[in-house]
């Protein structure tokens, strides 16, 4: 269909020069409104400004300006009707081929600290929207672009085809209605911000890539992210590599949940989403090491997350294993072309976590969605308590509380050991503690004597510490609360090793 009159309404004025340009040499009039008829005027273009269509002043501080049945109706009308022809005939109401819209900007508004909830309202677009779903409706006879990075598209049919195919106008229709409904969702969920699970649970995601497969290889897949995420692995940015998998994905952001619990320096290596090495040290270059020596088998493949820029030294150690992906909030110049020797290696750069409130955590179920407050709590030691004869010294404190903090990274039934800010065994995803308990020892291979014990959850019985304090574990932390505890408790009074209960649990499924 032949485009003979575009309305365009553009808050974000990227590209807006150029669509003018292209529009008035095909012969296109442009309807316009405020700052983007401005905008155009003072670029030297044609513009026929929106209340000289309506007969009517825009009002109420812009707040009224396209609501009006003179440009609503030459947006709807179906041109294969023909009352719908005559309609416009009868009322002198021209059609409109195009409709380019972009709303005010809500999210950007309410990101903004402090801000007046007076701003925000203004910020709630009411025109625009309208004008956007009555073109995506009618896409069979009008063509609606909301984005910037979609002119493209229509400037080259435009001058190719002197329209726009009905399958692209199609498609643009769809990328409109998920526009507007990602726009009143971002809305809802301001008007919401005060419930923390309101009746609703609204949510928009972008396609950020297509994945060559799932989990399997038999599983189709793709990977969408939060447009507005300020942080985390949804604002990654990829220095290096192949693109990401389903799986690369999944491990890299339970490796970099795990670093960014500590403050030292510190390195994880990560498989399938359990932490195969973990360790702080004084500089990444002392801490790469020791995680590794965790489980050097199991680190064959996996995925390496630090809570530093990487430096040049790191980044030599990280080579010499087969690893799949290295993420960090950056990286030295020296240490991005030490890895870039590795022509497949994944290098993620992604900003620190912004500490003001806490994330939610959603998982798909049949049929819904499980969602809670993220798992981000960290419990200082001195609101633990001893639940033993014997008291652990301040060395012993300190190595219970790295574990305790990994321990919360792994798969329930979890049970992490630690030595000297290392870990030296984990057993994990186990349905028995007990199981958990043997699994971790025998991982450390000999390294768990003298080492302390982490388990996510209460002990049911005592066997659990019995098997390792048998392996020579100095210390436990566990969350306490089983109709058990006083059997547990004695286990270690027994040997004389202390046991601290920390009062909360860290399941993860």
């Amino acid at each position: 269909m032949k485009i003979e009159r575009a309305l365009v309404s553009a808050y974000d004025k990227t590209g807006l020069v150029d669509l003018a340009t292209a529009l008035s040499q095909a012969g296109v009039e442009i309807v316009s409104t405020g700052s983007t008829a401005k905008t155009i005027a003072d670029a030297g273009f044609a513009v026929t400004e929106v209340s000289s269509v309506t007969g009517f002043p825009e009002i109420m501080d812009g707040r009224v300006k396209t609501l009006h049945p003179a440009i609503h109706a030459g947006i709807l009308a179906d041109r294969s009707r023909a009352g719908h022809v005559a309609s416009l005939e009868e009322h002198g109401i021209t059609g409109i081929e195009l409709v380019v819209v972009n709303l005010y900007p809500f999210s950007q508004t309410t990101a903004k600290p402090d801000v007046d909830p007076a701003e925000v309202i203004e910020m709630i677009d009411i025109g625009g929207p309208t004008m956007v779903r009555a073109a995506a409706k009618n896409h069979a006879h009008v063509t609606v672009v909301v984005e910037p990075d979609d002119y493209d598209v229509l400037l080259t049919n435009l001058r190719d085809h002197g329209g726009v195919p009905p399958e692209i106008r199609r498609e643009l229709a769809g990328r409109a209605f998920a526009h507007t409904a990602a726009y009143d969702a971002a809305v809802a969920r301001w008007f919401a911000r005060e419930r923390r699970f309101p009746a609703a649970h609204l949510a928009s995601y972008r396609k950020a890539q297509d994945l060559r497969y799932g989990e399997n290889p038999h599983q189709a897949a793709a990977y969408y992210t939060q447009p507005d995420a300020p942080w985390g692995l949804g604002s990654a940015v990829q220095l290096h590599g192949k693109e990401l998998s389903y799986n690369n994905i999944l491990d890299t952001d339970a490796a970099w949940g795990m670093v960014m619990d500590f403050a030292d320096p510190c390195i994880a290596i990560v498989k399938h989403t359990n932490p195969a090495g973990l360790a702080v040290a004084v500089s990444l270059h002392e801490a790469y090491p020791r995680a590794l020596a965790g489980d050097p088998v199991s680190a064959f493949g996996g995925i390496v997350a630090a809570n530093r820029p990487v430096d040049a030294a790191t980044a030599r150690q990280i080579i010499e294993v087969f690893t799949e992906v290295v993420v960090a909030p950056g990286f030295a110049d020296e240490a991005l072309e030490v890895l870039r020797t590795k022509a497949n290696l994944r290098i993620l750069s992604v900003e620190r976590p912004d500490p003001v409130g806490t994330p939610l955590s959603i998982r798909s179920v049949s049929g819904g969605l499980l969602v809670q407050d993220a798992d981000t709590a960290l419990e200082a030691p001195d609101t633990w308590s001893v639940a033993t004869h014997a008291k652990p010294d301040d060395a012993t404190m300190a190595e219970l509380r790295f574990a305790w903090q990994a321990c919360k990274h792994s798969k329930s039934n979890a049970i992490v050991l630690a030595n000297e800010g290392a870990i030296v065994g984990v057993g994990a995803g186990q349905m028995s503690r007990v199981d958990s308990v043997r699994i971790a020892v025998e991982k450390s291979q000999g390294r768990c004597d003298g080492a302390v014990l982490a388990s996510d959850a209460f002990f049911p019985f005592r066997d659990g510490p019995d098997a390792a304090l048998a392996a020579g574990i100095r210390a436990i932390v566990q969350p306490g609360g089983s109709v058990r505890d006083e059997e547990v408790v004695a286990a270690c009074d027994e040997r004389g090793v202390p046991m601290v209960f920390t009062g909360r649990r860290h399941f993860r499924h």
